[in-house]
């Protein structure tokens, strides 16, 4: 695991952004996996700018959101593919076909599941997924216990997960207690995964992830599993990690090494 602190939050979004482009340009026909919350909020603007200015494009990307809500429209201005229109999709040129959130409307929620695994299986599986991470160590939806082998599917909502995301609904507003999200093993598939942390709530889900023993109490820690997984958090969200000066000495080395090589 890869771990880059930077001073900020813009910082942070700064050098996720240079990793999605570098991708993107290498491969236009990416197979992308995107996650929703306010972390990545900054890492769209930056892409969103980019493709503005002509530095990338995504007109042969497919791109597969971790999750959706239950019993949301995708019309509800609070639904998953409401965020992901909003603040990306309609902003640059990606073909809305190739566009992919789970149904959350379903008649039966429980046939959600299979019908994306096998779409991302259909599209040749994910090269680059991105990630935030709940103050509860949740990755996507999958909340303490979900078992580090899981597949996409429906999952019950963490009580703290309800109370984080209550802002963003109106008092009395139907607020979903269910959720779509790929599962722990689907993201482990993703061929590069990106992980962005931000602020000092998110501090002890980041040290646990990143230097806890692997459990089911904090999900994200099952990164530690994967081959290739960048986090990049600010300082804030790293003031609890007991090696924060070993890893500024290795992304210090790294940075060298690029500078004089071309290597990443």
């Amino acid at each position: 695991m890869e771990v880059i602190i930077h001073p900020t939050a813009e910082d942070v979004a700064a050098r996720a952004a240079d990793i999605c482009c570098d991708a993107l340009n290498k491969n236009p026909a990416l197979v992308l996996g995107l996650a929703t919350g306010s972390t990545p909020l900054a890492l769209y603007a930056q892409l969103i700018r980019r493709h503005q200015a002509g530095q990338v494009s995504f007109r042969g990307v497919t791109s597969f959101n971790l999750d959706e809500y239950v019993g949301l429209p995708p019309s509800h201005p609070q639904s998953y593919r409401h965020y992901m229109h909003t603040h990306l999709f309609s902003q640059v040129d990606i073909d809305p076909a190739r566009t992919h959130v789970p149904d959350g409307m379903l008649e039966n929620p429980m046939d959600a599941g299979p019908a994306y695994e096998a779409a991302i299986r259909a599209a040749g599986g994910i090269d680059l997924q991105v990630l935030g991470i709940g103050a509860n160590g949740h990755i996507g939806f999958n909340e303490p216990t979900s078992a580090l082998h899981s597949r996409t599917r429906v999952k019950t909502l963490a009580e703290k997960t309800v109370t984080d995301n209550s802002r963003f609904f109106q008092p009395g507003e139907f607020q979903p207690r269910l959720a779509i999200t790929m599962g722990i093993g689907t993201i482990l598939e993703a061929r590069r995964i990106v992980l962005l942390a931000t602020g000092d709530g998110k501090a002890e889900a980041v040290a646990n992830m990143v230097e806890g023993s692997v459990s089911a109490m904090c999900p994200a820690s099952a990164l530690q599993f994967h081959v290739k997984t960048t986090v990049i958090c600010d300082r804030a969200a790293a003031s609890r990690l007991r090696m924060r000066d070993y890893y500024q000495f290795v992304l210090a080395q790294q940075d060298a090494l690029t500078a004089r090589f071309g290597l990443r």
